[in-house]
């Protein structure tokens, strides 16, 4: 069985030196083993997560037709709705099916233009009253953590604390906030259903937080075995993505995922924060991270072709369809 490790950064947050050390040892550890870990302790205000949940939950209990007038197929820089079955995310399975999840997902109040850029797109405020409000009040508390987890990543490989802040903090950035709603399945039902296939993230870092219906497994690739990421309450589960790998040079490996939606007659919520730089980024391996008399593994990539390159072929693998529009 995998152990998934625990990290409180409390007192890394608060400028403890000694905590802050073992804080990028015990994450280096997890990065260069699982590509997992959970954090505590963080920044989020408990409140601000419940108020979140609760406005999700309202949102999708919505009639069917009504959520699909806010529909991503709507929106010129892909926010807003994403229907059951409109993304498949398994990179194992050629046959497997689409993803049994539906979501609904937020960026940067942004003027059109740049691939992702734009206006969000919300529900009428009669409908889901607080619904913009306690959003966006998570959204920019989970991107501040994730700057403080940037942070601390770059202590975890020896660097300067601010060697991740241009790509972190960029006012341009393309963070994404993307709620998800799993149907209940219930214990007779023919089997468990693929809730997300098995995929490894796009960007840098994924904070994900998930209730206590648990599904959530990640692969070990010694043994091609699955094993579950227990649900802790309020925690974030927090793992590497491909361009971290990159950035890397193999160092922190991006670690394939998947959601099995449990027997469960409880409907099930989770939000994925995805912090992936700003589109015109070039991400190159880090020299540190060369080992001496050896190329590195991979070339100069720009954030806004690999994104858009694995959008292309998960959605398009559900059948929606992503261009780029400027």
């Amino acid at each position: 069985m995998v152990t998934i490790p625990v990290i409180n950064v409390s007192g890394y947050l608060v400028g403890d030196p000694k905590a802050t050390a073992a804080c990028a040892a015990a994450l280096r550890d997890a990065c260069e083993n699982q590509g997992f870990l959970q954090v505590v302790g963080h920044s989020v205000p408990e409140i601000t997560q419940k108020n979140f949940l609760y406005a999700i939950t309202r949102f999708f209990a919505l009639l069917q037709d009504e959520k699909e007038t806010l529909s991503q197929d709507n929106s010129p820089c892909h926010r807003g709705y994403e229907r059951i079955g409109g993304q498949k995310l398994d990179e194992l399975n050629a046959d497997a099916t689409p993803d049994q999840k539906e979501g609904f997902s937020i960026r940067p109040e942004r003027p059109l233009g740049k691939f992702l850029a734009g206006p969000n797109q919300w529900p009428d405020e009669n409908r889901v009253p607080g619904f913009k409000e306690a959003y966006m009040e998570y959204f920019w508390a989970v991107h501040s953590l994730s700057k403080a987890i940037f942070q601390l990543m770059a202590l975890s490989l020896g660097l300067d604390r601010t060697c991740f802040d241009a790509f972190a903090a960029d006012p341009d950035g393309i963070c994404l906030c993307r709620a998800h709603h799993y149907n209940p399945t219930p214990k007779d039902a023919a089997g468990r259903t693929r809730g997300v296939g098995a995929h490894t993230d796009f960007g840098a870092i994924t904070l994900l937080l998930q209730d206590t219906i648990g599904g959530l497994e990640v692969l070990r690739k010694p043994t091609g075995t699955w094993h579950p990421v227990p649900p802790i309450e309020g925690a974030y589960v927090c793992n590497i993505g491909d361009l971290m790998q990159r950035w890397t040079n193999d160092r922190y490996r991006s670690t394939m995922h998947r959601v099995i939606s449990p027997l469960s007659q409880t409907d099930r919520y989770s939000c994925a924060f995805f912090n992936d730089g700003a589109l015109d980024m070039i991400i190159e391996p880090l020299p540190t991270c060369i080992p001496e008399g050896e190329s590195p593994a991979y070339e100069p990539l720009k954030v806004e072709t690999h994104i858009l390159q694995r959008y292309q072929q998960s959605y398009g693998a559900g059948g929606t369809h992503i261009k780029r529009k400027a």
